[in-house]
């Protein structure tokens, strides 16, 4: 009798087993689908994002006459609020006489351009509908190397498009695109008219605006650049607020010192930036900054990348004061310098 009992215990204990097994396996092969497919994110996003149509100012040629007054430019934007403010690129509504958006459920609409950005490529447009969807915005921070990515556009204007990727590098900032670069890297396709799109991450979040391709043909080649959602909201606030991107500005240029340089031409210091121009009555120059000094340090930053620096000067509001620490011969200094607003029509620095 306990023979009988002992053998029905194992085979109930197998067969319980088993049943553990194939449910694990279900749930393994359901996720492996979820993971695989990207049908969930795109529902998520593909509402918020529009086709723009841009028609564009005719060109007066050299001998005066004007070029054909129906020239349209196609691109792509995002709908970032429950109101109406679309982000998209400021190349794809420069010098635009009537902008119509195209919704995804068939609405069509003209939008009023708030303000652009030309030195980051971004615009804002706003248009009044009800039951807009907006996109949900993800965060940079959140963002890394090899993380799935969605690209949602209007590609040559035959649609909204989804193609897929990953970011294949970050802080992408000597491609001489913009004033202002710190794009995010992806191998999505993207096209012409994919700019001012959406780049979701797999969750359907915004994480980038598409701004442009790396392309010998004019054609996707597996680089394109997307301007990170930080970046982008921030110019997007300012816009709103202010009709423009309101910067601080210190008006010099500088290099980073390397080893070969500090020793090709004596400096004191194989570390920081040389500057090399200095932009007259600017707050630099007010403040005794010359060409030839080495800045060690502003704000407690060191000051090893031109790029980072710029980045920071610009994030500071007119009106702020900063320290900064260099080195003129051999004698170091400190000085507090007060930013003053970046000039508008002229090219921009520090």
């Amino acid at each position: 009798m306990k023979q009988k009992t002992y053998g029905t215990t194992v085979i109930i204990s197998i067969l319980a087993g088993t049943c553990i097994g194939l449910a694990t396996l279900l749930i393994q092969e359901k996720q492996k689908t979820v993971d695989s497919g990207y049908s969930l994110p795109v529902q998520i996003a593909t509402p918020s994002v529009v086709n723009i149509y841009s028609q564009v100012k005719p060109k007066k040629s050299i001998n005066g006459s004007n070029t054909p007054a129906h020239s349209i430019n196609l691109g792509s934007g995002v709908i970032a609020t429950k109101d109406g403010f679309i982000l998209t690129n400021h190349h794809v509504i420069q010098n635009a006489q009537s902008i119509i958006i195209a919704l995804n459920d068939d609405r069509r609409i003209e939008a009023k351009l708030i303000g652009s950005d030309p030195a980051t490529d971004l615009a804002v447009l706003k248009i009044d509908l009800p039951n807009l969807p907006n996109i949900k915005i993800g965060e940079s921070n959140n963002i890394f190397i090899g993380d799935r990515i969605l690209a949602i556009g209007n590609p040559f204007g035959i649609g909204q498009t989804v193609t897929a990727g990953i970011i294949s590098a970050k802080g992408r900032n000597s491609i001489g695109l913009n004033t202002y670069e710190n794009f995010l890297q992806t191998d999505a396709a993207i096209n012409p008219g994919n700019s001012g799109g959406a780049l979701v991450n797999l969750k359907g979040e915004l994480i980038g605006i598409s701004s442009a391709i790396y392309s010998s043909t004019g054609g996707s080649q597996g680089i394109g650049f997307a301007t990170p959602i930080d970046d982008a909201i921030i110019v997007m606030t300012d816009i709103i607020k202010h009709g423009e991107v309101v910067r601080g500005y210190l008006g010099m240029e500088a290099q980073k010192i390397t080893l070969s340089l500090a020793d090709s031409l004596s400096l004191p210091s194989n570390h920081g930036l040389l500057v090399n121009e200095i932009t007259k009555e600017s707050p630099a120059e007010k403040a005794g900054i010359e060409i030839g000094d080495i800045i060690l340090e502003i704000n407690d930053t060191p000051s090893e990348d031109p790029f980072q620096i710029k980045r920071l000067i610009t994030s500071l509001k007119p009106g702020t004061s900063i320290s900064l620490l260099g080195i003129r011969g051999q004698q170091s200094y400190q000085t507090d310098i007060m930013l003053e607003k970046q000039p508008a029509m002229q090219r921009i620095n520090y």
